[in-house]
């Protein structure tokens, strides 16, 4: 792992080492992928302001996330399927990230469930939820994650439908999916990850075994799932889930000011600027670029996350530096997980640890609380 030195090392190397439809699977978007292309184009366009001849000798990247110190300003998103990339990759992951000092969260539709990575773990996580028109499996859900003691409850609010991705279609991964020679020439190309998925505690979605029949009957289970995204979800159910969670909420998929400031009147903790990473909306503004706006609507009065194409320290600071506490990042630490199981995903958030810290020393900041709009040449 020491010879990876940035994110895009560790996804060439996933990209080796995962069967292209699981590898694909994580890294694609809806539609032509405007949206998708868009989050990292609008992020690299943001330049950072160089500064000379300040004392930077002595920094720190500590702060918190919804009152919780944290060692920097990330945490890991939920993905789904996760546990596909390599085996008990929530596990993993979520291991690496707290060792890191930073939070994990688990996808609804993970490989690994929720129990399976409370007893594997020392420390409270973040929970995922998915809206389902089964609300007898949203209440379990919600009541699983609290007697798991998971710290926050991450609504995901923009998957009432969901968007197409091309390439899932393509690789066979659509509902029901499709076994296909080319696939499982594939598979048999990939020993190392074909070993690890053997030897995982699952090898469908955890979190619905033993509530939905035929857990072990792949195309029912992605029929039910695929049937179940509720197209009538509302602000009402947010306020039930709200009324039922005892812990932190927080809310993500906004990406419009007036949403936001509908969301701050919820009392959720947080809201997490995302377009679900270009895989709903394509067509829809980059999350960067929705994000000054959606900061400056809300204020001090919940908190702002960030979702959408991190893949470095640089790209951390460019979104604190516009209004975010901090950020959540799938992809970047997936690749890692591909790449090299928990080495992979720990070395994926050193990666952008160090990097991080060079930015802030060469941009004259020694805080995080130092970082806003100063530090970007406008």
């Amino acid at each position: 792992m020491k010879t990876m030195t940035c994110i895009e090392d560790l996804r060439q190397t996933a990209r080796r080492r995962v069967p292209r439809s699981f590898f694909e699977y994580a890294e694609s978007g809806s539609y032509s992928e405007q949206t998708l292309h868009a989050n990292r184009a609008d992020l690299e366009a943001i330049k950072l302001r160089q500064r000379i001849l300040v004392d930077v000798s002595s920094r720190s990247m500590q702060t918190t996330i919804l009152g919780e110190p944290v060692s920097l300003p990330l945490a890991l998103a939920p993905i789904g399927m996760c546990g596909m990339q390599h085996g008990d990759g929530e596990i993993l992951a979520c291991r690496a990230a707290q060792a890191a000092g930073i939070p994990f969260t688990l996808s609804t539709m993970s490989i690994c469930s929720i129990e399976d990575v409370a007893g594997a773990v020392d420390k409270p996580f973040w929970f995922q939820l998915y809206v389902m028109k089964d609300r007898g499996f949203v209440r379990s859900l919600i009541e699983r994650a609290a007697a798991a003691k998971c710290s926050a409850l991450v609504l995901t609010v923009d998957l009432q439908i969901l968007g197409q991705r091309h390439r899932d279609i393509k690789n066979g991964l659509s509902v029901p999916p499709e076994l296909r020679i080319s696939n499982l020439i594939d598979i048999a190309t990939k020993p190392a990850w074909a070993l690890s998925i053997a030897r995982g505690k699952r090898k469908t979605f955890g979190n619905l075994a033993g509530y939905v029949r035929g857990t072990k009957d792949v195309q029912y289970l992605s029929r039910w799932t695929a049937e179940q995204f509720d197209p009538t979800m509302n602000w009402k159910d947010v306020e039930w889930i709200a009324s039922i969670w005892p812990g932190k909420l927080i809310l993500k998929g906004i990406l419009d000011a007036e949403d936001a400031r509908t969301a701050a009147k919820t009392g959720a903790a947080g809201l997490v600027v995302s377009n679900h990473g270009g895989r709903q909306l394509d067509g829809a503004p980059s999350t960067i670029s929705a994000l000054p706006r959606i900061a400056d609507a809300v204020g001090s009065s919940i908190e702002v996350l960030f979702d959408g194409g991190i893949r470095s320290g640089q790209d951390l600071m460019r979104a604190v530096a516009l209004g975010a506490r901090a950020c959540l990042s799938g992809r970047a630490y997936i690749y890692g997980l591909g790449a090299g199981g928990q080495a992979g995903v720990a070395r994926a958030i050193e990666i952008m640890r160090n990097e991080l810290s060079v930015s802030m020393a060469l941009t004259g900041v020694t805080s995080i609380k130092e970082i806003d709009r100063s530090v970007v040449v406008s």
